[in-house]
């Protein structure tokens, strides 16, 4: 199989707050539920030269603290390597804006 840069499914909302409840009621929650990542960044890695999109890894840094590790992927499902790798990003619950509003997925 090959990439072609329309992987993935777009999903009603009420099933993917359904899956965050899920996690954060788990075991497995780790006390963080999403982290952002800026448009600039993520567009850093898509211009990379044959990037079709983006691979996310999960780690864990060495403070202990849970980290996603963003890379461009190529149509050969290979890592681009080379030049960019994105984490670092900003974690929710500290910063989950909110405005007043309620957010399922929170």
């Amino acid at each position: 199989m090959s990439f072609n840069g329309n992987e993935g499914q777009m999903v009603d909302l009420s099933d993917a707050a359904g899956w965050t409840k899920t996690y954060r009621n788990s075991s497995n929650y780790d006390g963080v539920n999403a982290i952002f990542y800026g448009k600039n960044k993520l567009n850093t890695l898509l211009g990379q030269e044959g990037c079709v999109g983006i691979r996310i890894y999960k780690g864990i840094d060495d403070s202990g603290v849970p980290v996603m590790v963003l890379v461009g992927t190529d149509a050969n499902e290979n890592d681009i390597l080379g030049s960019y790798v994105l984490e670092r990003g900003t974690p929710c619950p500290q910063n989950c804006g909110g405005g007043g509003t309620t957010n399922p997925l929170q």
